[in-house]
């Protein structure tokens, strides 16, 4: 038998007893989105031309390359985890909720795992196709 008052037994959980971290990383994610999508247009448009040589001399450099990838990365991650709390909230029947996420994971994870691989590519060999 445990000796908690009614207060220390239900402090922390909140309505559904889970998701303050999954808000704050949510939010974070957002924040850190802002931030990458607002270098990738400055980035951009601080470029000479758009020619193809131009574009892709400048996706090979390796620290661009390293930020496309976390912009990839996190947008990614952001998305998965807005649609995934939208699952979670309007699809009732627990089979159905359980396929849902798992094709939402394959669905972004595939989408993530492509992109960050073209991008590599491209950095690791210049050869845009």
């Amino acid at each position: 038998m445990a000796y908690k008052t009614e207060l220390n037994r239900v402090r922390g959980l909140g309505p559904a007893g889970h998701g303050g971290g999954h808000w704050i990383v949510h939010r974070a994610t957002a924040v850190a989105n802002i931030l990458l999508i607002g270098w990738l247009f400055l980035s951009i448009l601080m470029l000479p031309d758009y020619s193809f040589e131009v574009v892709s001399a400048w996706m090979a450099r390796p620290l661009v390359a390293f930020l496309l990838i976390a912009i990839l990365a996190n947008t990614m991650w952001h998305a998965k985890m807005g649609l995934q709390v939208m699952f979670e909230d309007y699809v009732h029947d627990a089979g159905m909720k359980l396929i849902t996420l798992m094709l939402l994971n394959l669905y972004i994870f595939g989408i993530a795992g492509f992109g960050i691989f073209a991008v590599a590519k491209h950095a690791f060999t210049g050869v845009a196709g």
